[in-house]
């Protein structure tokens, strides 16, 4: 049997799941049990025929890669322009349909929801949500997920932006905006300095990060560097599901 080598857009997405999948997996809250496979894959900056079969354990992420891809008719789930879209944000998460994704969030979640909880997360799709990862934590892993909806979970759950301050060895000093409960709301407060691990082992997805730069965040893990065209699409996209997540708060 051939083992088919991704390449090119394929190759890029693969890598980038893995930046941003990394930590919640190191945590052992999400996909295989093979941590250190894919942080090699990912300092290397190179993948095999293995990979695959690892990055579709990833159970809460991968339907969401599936239904974006499909709506745009792109045949990989994890093309680059999929993966950015679920993670970060593009334009593929607006060609996907209402009707696709409440038919793909009843098929996933009907079976463990009962109630007002299944009412409020199927109705989030006629109400606006895309499928990018903001919308997968504020809105339905808050209902279904094993470890609550405290705002401690969501905020590190989320994926965030932060403005490199200092670098210090294996950490990065970042301004970042926490995720804040206000008159029973949430919001996106002030930016405060916070503390971020950048690697393990000497080695890290983000080495070149330097004072000024923009990084993503994900469970306290520096996943990549960003533009300033990304950090804005992250922005956006975070405080939109914000806004629905407050319909139903």
């Amino acid at each position: 049997m051939s083992v088919v080598v991704p390449t090119g857009p394929a190759l890029a997405g693969s890598l980038r799941f893995i930046r941003y999948g990394f930590m919640p997996n190191r945590l052992r809250y999400c996909g295989p049990d093979d941590n250190r496979t894919l942080f090699q894959y990912a300092t290397e900056n190179a993948v095999d025929g293995g990979v695959r079969p690892l990055l579709r354990q990833f159970s809460g992420a991968t339907p969401y890669l599936q239904l974006i891809a499909r709506a745009n008719g792109i045949a990989d789930p994890f093309d680059e322009r999929v993966v950015e879209a679920y993670w970060i944000g593009n334009s593929l998460l607006e060609a996907v349909e209402v009707r696709q994704l409440y038919e793909s969030l009843a098929e996933r979640f009907s079976g463990q929801l009962r109630g007002r909880a299944r009412e409020w997360v199927l109705s989030k799709a006629p109400a606006g949500a895309l499928p990018h990862h903001s919308f997968h934590v504020l809105d339905v892993y808050r209902v279904v997920g094993d470890r609550g909806d405290s705002l401690e979970t969501m905020d590190n759950c989320r994926i965030s932006w932060g403005r490199v301050t200092a670098v210090e060895g294996p950490e990065l000093l970042v301004q970042r905006a926490p995720v804040e409960l206000v008159d029973g709301k949430l919001q996106l407060g002030a930016p405060v300095e916070l503390r971020v691990a950048r690697q393990v082992e000497a080695r890290g997805f983000a080495d070149e990060a330097s004072i000024g730069d923009w990084v993503s965040i994900h469970w306290g893990w520096v996943c990549e560097p960003l533009r300033d065209d990304q950090r804005a699409m992250l922005e956006r996209y975070t405080r939109h599901h914000l806004a629905l997540a407050n319909q139903t708060i």
